[in-house]
């Protein structure tokens, strides 16, 4: 196992190369730099916003604060069209002056020493502003999946239980559609339907807290809490709910029918004894093992598409406001931590299969 273990870790990095290598040509690529954002504000007079509050250059080490960033709009407004000599300082500043290669293979020994380099247009490091959104998008994945596993595996075994009957078809149906529908699309319409878009203003339109979080109890935080997790956490679940709620179902539907299982009713054990006594344990070791990786896709579920549409603080809206606002070091340093982090827990999740069932053996089904 420890030579597996090995493999898997060592293939990480050719993986997280290939990402990195594809997102920063995607980008190099992409229309309207920095520089473009700054000179349209500038161009534009929109005093105080994120891109003339700051500038930040990786490349030398060249820093701005937001005195030269209104030197540069007052001398820019002075100016007949845009100046290349404003252009020029900015690129360099950004260190987007340097050859392409020479930038990636900056960025590549910097990422592994896990140096993301700081924010173009805020005050703060990438690594510090990660670690300052992280929690909003861990809690979310955590009470999705865990909320998504309360109720698919009951309705799994249920649907398991009366399998070809009426309840089995409807259900089956039910989670048909919940799977098609897309999260940012039901997110929306729970927006519209109960957050004040046009019919119940039952639950907060953004935000995980009320503004007067600080002067509740406890016992009113934790509720203004679950208050403002409602409608995202659904919003969430909706399509990991409908694929573990089938995979509980099939799981259990082939334990049921194997011989052990026929064997112990055969000796006069009771439908619930033969159930949670026999198949459950064994049914349940896919499930339980997809774990870290239902967590995962709840994650990225949330971080890319939830968070957004709720405003809620996380990594998400983060990676969303960087992309538009074209924040190079925030938008590749986010990709390279969920792309390590995914690698990382799709093997935490093979380890977790071999941990549960020990007749699991990888490095016999790779040999």
């Amino acid at each position: 196992m420890g030579a597996y273990i090995l493999r898997r870790l060592l293939l990480i990095i050719p993986t997280l190369l290939g990402i990195m290598v594809l997102n920063f040509v995607i980008i190099q690529f992409a229309p309207g730099g920095p520089v473009e954002q700054i000179l349209f504000q500038l161009e534009h007079g929109s005093e105080g916003s994120g891109a003339t509050e700051r500038f930040t250059g990786t490349g030398d080490g060249v820093q701005g604060t937001s005195s030269s960033a209104s030197d540069a709009q007052g001398s820019y407004r002075g100016s007949q069209g845009l100046e290349q000599e404003l252009k020029d300082e900015l690129t360099k500043q950004f260190g987007l002056d340097r050859p392409i290669h020479e930038r990636f293979f900056l960025m590549l020994w910097n990422y592994a020493r896990f140096d993301f380099g700081e924010s173009f247009f805020r005050s703060v490091s990438v690594i510090d502003l990660i670690v300052e959104k992280m929690p909003v998008s861990i809690s979310l994945g955590l009470w999705t999946t865990l909320i998504a596993y309360m109720v698919s595996i009951p309705l799994g075994i249920a649907k398991a239980v009366r399998d070809g009957s009426r309840f089995d078809a409807i259900s089956s149906g039910v989670i048909v559609a919940a799977y098609a529908i897309p999260s940012f699309l039901f997110a929306v319409v729970l927006l519209v339907l109960f957050a004040g878009g046009s019919y119940w203003q039952l639950f907060p339109l953004r935000g995980l807290t009320s503004e007067n979080w600080e002067d509740l109890s406890l016992v009113g935080k934790v509720i203004d809490y679950l208050w403002h997790i409602v409608l995202p956490v659904s919003a969430m679940m909706i399509s990991g709910f409908a694929t573990l709620t089938l995979l509980t179902r099939n799981s259990f539907l082939d334990e049921i029918r194997k011989q052990y299982v026929i064997t112990a009713r055969a000796k006069g054990l009771s439908e619930r004894g033969v159930l949670y006594g026999h198949v459950f344990r064994n049914a349940m070791l896919i499930v339980i093992a997809g774990f870290p990786g239902a967590f995962l896709g709840a994650f990225f579920a949330g971080a890319l598409i939830v968070e957004t549409v709720f405003s809620l603080d996380g990594l998400g809206l983060l990676g969303f406001e960087s992309v538009v606002s074209r924040d190079y070091p925030v938008v590749l340093g986010t990709l390279y931590i969920f792309g390590l982090m995914g690698l990382v827990v799709k093997l935490l999740s093979d380890l977790m299969y071999v941990w549960i069932d020990p007749r699991i053996d990888f490095e016999r089904r790779e040999g």
